[in-house]
């Protein structure tokens, strides 16, 4: 521990003034600032040197500073230790009265750097020896009550203040039993604690940038070389996704970077051939398109027919033309379908913050008159807002509306409420339910319906056009005494 301004305790006793330790502070430099992009610049293999070489430079100052507070403990204890040797020596070349030449005694402190000393052995009086004692010894440490922390602060003190003579107190290490007092000029440990930095500076910039370029290598070998070539993989994928020389060829690894390979050369080549079978689908779609557009305009010439065959005034032909003329309408509806499920594109999607309550009511305004048998019902829980287009939740809410009135609902219930982070909706109705066939193709355009005279094509743009909002329609139920769909719309 520090103790500024200490009086050396010797049989002569030299006075010495309090004052204030001295020496200029020394500002923190401030560090250089980084443009904010800096790291967004240097690609992923020069972070990693950058940053590791950061890392290790940081653990080394942290042991750093505490190696430096050894160095000066043990500084400290050689002093000691020297201050001891010369007691001995001058011990031995007492003459037999105990006097001792004061040329070697002086020869002997300066040979050791000391300035003055004292000693107190078990059994014996107190010896001092010290001509060149300054008269002010601002600091003074005794290594028997220095703890680590104190070792640490006094070794930052050392290095930033101007030198002066310091008093050592201590157990000799030749001889614990020895205490010693040793004064002694701070200059030449100032000088070998900066030599002794500098070492360590290089010596820790040497193992920084060794192990910076060791990691490197390392994890540009394991991990950064594989890296890239699953990002090559990816976009030369997403450049030809029909060429098959694009998907990726796996290599023999087991690590996760093996597994990544692996998963990623699954992903496209079922994504290679769900493109394909697509590519096929829009042709076949397109031909559909133009046969339904001409078969519309061939079944528009037979209904016209069908309807001058069943105005003539024959019962027989009246009663033969009837089946035709639903037939062919039919047919002519589901040209229509067809051809308008084709053009529509992705809704168009102008969100607003709408209310619950208000939205469900314009719905039944819109939708009941055009219902068959069914009623709606709004049983509404809560009426929070949220956002949506009113538009596309409409159609969305009709298809279902019509699809539970043509299955033979004579009720539907709007039934709202909060679940999850979203608005609820459930459109619960009280017809007969669905079919197995039906509920395993419930989504799937054309496949869905199993009522006479239905396409399956409701449900399929109802989820369309609420996910384009990001809610959704799920079934929730279905049985003899009816059906319930959860609409989810996000807060």
């Amino acid at each position: 521990m520090n103790r500024a301004d200490s009086t050396f305790k010797a049989d002569t006793s030299l006075q010495d003034p309090p004052s204030a330790a001295g020496g200029p502070g020394v500002s923190p430099t401030p560090g250089e600032s980084r443009a904010p992009g800096f790291m967004r610049s240097v690609s992923l293999s020069g972070r990693l040197l950058l940053l590791t070489l950061i890392f290790v430079l940081l653990a080394e100052v942290v042991i750093f500073v505490p190696t430096m507070a050894r160095f000066r403990w043990v500084y400290f204890n050689d002093k000691l230790a020297t201050a001891h040797l010369v007691l001995t020596a001058l011990d031995v070349a007492a003459d037999e009265t105990g006097r001792i030449d004061p040329l070697l005694r002086d020869n002997l402190l300066s040979q050791g750097r000391i300035l003055g000393m004292s000693a107190q052995r078990p059994g014996l009086h107190k010896l001092t020896f010290g001509p060149a004692i300054p008269s002010r010894i601002r600091y003074a440490y005794d290594l028997r009550r220095d703890t680590y922390w104190d070792l640490v602060v006094d070794v930052v003190k050392t290095m930033r203040r101007r030198s002066y003579a310091v008093m050592v107190t201590g157990y000799s290490p030749s001889n614990p039993a020895v205490l010693v007092d040793v004064v002694f000029d701070e200059r030449p440990l100032r000088r070998e604690l900066r030599a002794y930095a500098a070492r360590i500076s290089l010596i820790s910039l040497f193992i920084s940038v060794m192990t910076a370029m060791l990691v490197y290598a390392a994890v540009q070998w394991l991990a950064v070389r594989p890296l890239r070539r699953l990002t090559l993989s990816m976009t030369g994928f997403q450049n030809a996704p029909e060429d098959p020389r694009s998907v990726i060829k796996p290599s023999a690894r087991t690590d996760e970077v093996g597994i990544a390979e692996r998963t990623l050369a699954s992903m496209q080549q079922e994504l290679r051939t769900a493109l394909l079978q697509k590519e096929r689908l829009a042709g076949v779609g397109t031909a559909v398109t133009k046969i339904s557009h001409d078969l519309k305009n061939i079944l528009a010439t037979a209904m016209l027919e069908s309807e001058r065959l069943e105005a003539l005034p024959d019962p027989e032909v009246k009663r033969l033309t009837a089946g035709m003329v639903r037939a062919v309408d039919r047919a002519v509806q589901l040209s229509a379908s067809t051809l308008r499920f084709a053009k529509d594109g992705l809704p168009q999607v102008n969100k607003q913050t709408l209310q619950t309550a208000a939205l469900l009511e314009d719905i039944r305004t819109q939708v009941q008159p055009v219902l068959k048998s069914a009623t709606i019902k709004i049983i509404d829980n809560v009426d929070a807002p949220f956002s949506g287009d009113a538009d596309l939740l409409q159609r969305a809410f009709e298809n279902l509306l019509r699809n539970a009135d043509e299955a033979g609902a004579t009720t539907v219930e709007l039934i709202v409420a909060e679940e999850g982070g979203y608005q609820t909706v459930r459109v619960t109705d009280n017809g007969p339910g669905l079919l197995q066939k039906a509920r395993d193709n419930l989504f799937v355009p054309f496949a869905g319906s199993t009522r006479s005279g239905g396409f399956g094509l409701g449900l399929p743009i109802a989820r369309e056009l609420l996910r384009a909002q990001g809610g959704d329609v799920t079934l929730y139920s279905t049985g003899p005494n009816g059906t319930c769909f959860v609409v989810r719309l996000p807060l």
